[in-house]
């Protein structure tokens, strides 16, 4: 049997609070609080799995981890947002995450369009945000006990233990996060020039692949919404709303 257990709202002078509810093991947490959400359930409901069987990622890709290697966690809101502008939740969440791997692991990782966190180029969390019509529910999954990766992904990832060369709290980087989320979530408008100051993305040669094809220039600006703005050589500056980047290397 699954084993779920309520933790009381967190004693924070927030806007938001939680109520955590732990599983061994779910196909995904963000299925299953986008099923809570439907149902009513209120904001601040949150989801940790020790294990998903049918991890998602964006695009329609598969996240898996081995039991206790990874922590996954989503979370219920029901921000003040207009429906373009839901994003924004996605940078909040990806700023708090990046503020909670420093603060208790020591290491400040890299924030890479849409989102990525990253450690000299290599994967160490994703992060996907699916919107309901009066909810946005994100899910964050982090590389923090790995010792062996896949072969497929061994060359582009990381976890937390690798980078500070011992053991992490997957709990405490959890707490962390919440709090950073929760501090943010009073005004998720606001992110936008912390976010730039952060993005490693800014400045950098990149190719851009869309639904619709591959757009290569130099990434320049974001926007309101949370778009990358891209100039590709000779052309106008491009707005992208959804798409895979890759960082090229300088010639």
């Amino acid at each position: 049997m699954v084993a779920v257990s309520y933790g009381p709202p967190f004693d924070r002078p927030i806007s938001v609070r939680y109520q955590v509810r732990r599983f061994d093991s779910l196909d995904s947490t963000n299925r299953y609080l986008l099923d809570e959400a439907r149902a009513g359930a209120p904001e601040g409901l949150v989801a940790v799995a020790d294990y998903q069987t049918a991890g998602r990622g964006r695009r329609g890709r598969t996240w898996v981890a081995p039991p206790g290697a990874s922590l996954l966690v989503s979370v219920l809101l029901r921000p003040s947002l207009a429906p373009d502008r839901a994003q924004l939740v996605s940078i909040g969440a990806g700023l708090a995450m990046a503020d909670a791997v420093e603060r208790v692991v020591g290491f400040a990782p890299a924030l890479k369009w849409p989102n990525d966190l990253l450690v000299d180029d290599k994967k160490l969390a994703g992060l996907l945000a699916e919107a309901d019509p009066d909810a946005v529910v994100v899910g964050v999954g982090v590389n923090v006990e790995w010792h062996d990766f896949p072969p497929e992904v061994a060359e582009t990832a990381t976890a937390c233990n690798l980078v500070a060369g011992r053991t992490v709290d997957r709990d405490a980087i959890l707490d962390a996060f919440l709090d950073g989320l929760a501090a943010r979530y009073r005004d998720f408008e606001g992110v936008l020039p912390e976010y730039r100051a952060r993005l490693s993305t800014l400045g950098r040669r990149v190719r851009v692949e869309t639904g619709t094809g591959t757009l290569t220039g130099t990434a320049v600006d974001v926007g309101e919404s949370g778009e990358l703005l891209v100039e590709p050589d000779g052309a106008d500056r491009v707005a992208v709303h959804a798409g895979d980047v890759v960082h090229l290397r300088d010639a």
